[in-house]
């Protein structure tokens, strides 16, 4: 079995990268980074060092062409701002859930990249991909491509358009982000190298949604966020 991983550089597609390395080894998994135009591509950074830290094939593509006609503030060619509070109380300011930092489709988009690329580099080998999408993101519709039933309609897709060769793997779906800082704590994942924060700064703001949500994970876990330590 081989592994093509999400890698964004945060903390659930990390401890994605540390299971997978774990349950399958360095040698058969593969660290698959996107630049989509992204204010933080500090982010992108983060992904070559921990690509590097477990030793694992890396690849990385741009699709910010793609994405320059969206207005979603967490793009660079935005008119919005990168709103500084809690995804909950953004949630609760409309009346489907999304927050102004939800990218048009962008799980999908990337989930399809991956299946392209797993089909490619381990053609005719069974391949999991990997994505550490989990329940605090899905919360009040958030980011909706994060959702259970998101992940199981991508999942079938992906298996049969690969011939069922390339399988779907969600690990943190049904764990909100403080159980997955703790699997990642399990497994010593190297948390003080990872990056979320959404703004472009040389250390995190901590008010934006993701640092928030960041910072709560690990509190639950009885540690400061070592993001904070920078």
């Amino acid at each position: 079995m081989k592994a093509v991983v999400l890698s964004s550089g945060g903390v659930d597609s990390t401890t994605c990268l540390a299971l997978a390395v774990k349950q399958l080894g360095a040698e058969n998994v593969s660290a698959l980074s996107i630049y989509y135009g992204q204010k933080h591509e500090r982010e992108l950074e983060c992904a070559r060092k921990l690509a590097e830290y477990y030793g694992v094939a890396r690849y990385e593509f741009d699709i910010s062409p793609l994405l320059r006609h969206s207005n979603c503030s967490l793009l660079k060619g935005s008119t919005q701002e990168i709103q500084h509070k809690s995804y909950a109380e953004q949630v609760a300011e409309n009346d489907i859930g999304k927050v102004s930092t939800y990218v048009p489709f962008r799980n999908g988009l990337m989930l399809s990249i991956a299946a392209s690329l797993a089909g490619s580099i381990y053609e005719d080998e069974e391949t999991e991909l990997y994505i550490g999408a989990h329940s605090d993101d899905a919360a009040g519709n958030a980011y909706a491509d994060c959702s259970e039933a998101f992940m199981e309609a991508m999942g079938r897709a992906v298996e049969i358009g690969s011939y069922n060769l390339v399988h779907l793997k969600a690990p943190f779906v049904g764990m909100n982000k403080a159980e997955v800082v703790k699997t990642g704590l399990e497994l010593q994942v190297p948390y003080e190298l990872t990056w979320s924060c959404y703004e472009s700064g040389d250390v995190p703001c901590g008010t934006c949604g993701t640092c928030i949500d960041r910072a709560k994970a690990f509190a639950a876990n009885g540690i400061k966020d070592p993001a904070m330590s920078l």
